[in-house]
């Protein structure tokens, strides 16, 4: 994913932290935030410490953002949100990432339709 659609600064994690919405699975906390007249959605990841090592924490990154570049035409341009990684998610497949990466989107309305699988 280009930079471009990434929340990156501190300032703007905070903002969404402090107005948006929050939701959540067994594997991911999602926090939503509109912003009117915004070209593309942005997206900021956090995965903790305990998730693992560095190397590891790439890893479910990397992942992260794969599954939600397969599926970015379905999401509401006019939206930040932070996705939140819980320990939980380490040592899952690239599939079950998406999953439930899915699932929690789905409950925090950023996307709306049955997502293809790939």
């Amino acid at each position: 994913m280009k930079k471009a659609y990434r929340v990156k600064k501190e300032r703007e994690f905070q903002a969404v932290f402090k107005t948006g919405a929050s939701f959540a699975n067994r594997k991911f906390v999602v926090y939503r935030l509109d912003k009117k007249n915004q070209p593309h959605f942005r997206v900021g990841l956090s995965v903790g410490k305990k998730v693992g090592n560095a190397v590891s924490r790439n890893d479910v990154k990397r992942k992260i953002r794969a599954a939600i570049y397969s599926f970015k035409d379905e999401i509401d341009p006019e939206l930040d949100f932070i996705v939140i990684a819980r320990p939980s998610v380490k040592g899952l497949t690239y599939d079950e990432i998406r999953s439930n990466l899915v699932h929690v989107l789905k409950l925090a309305k950023i996307i709306d339709r049955e997502v293809t699988s790939t």
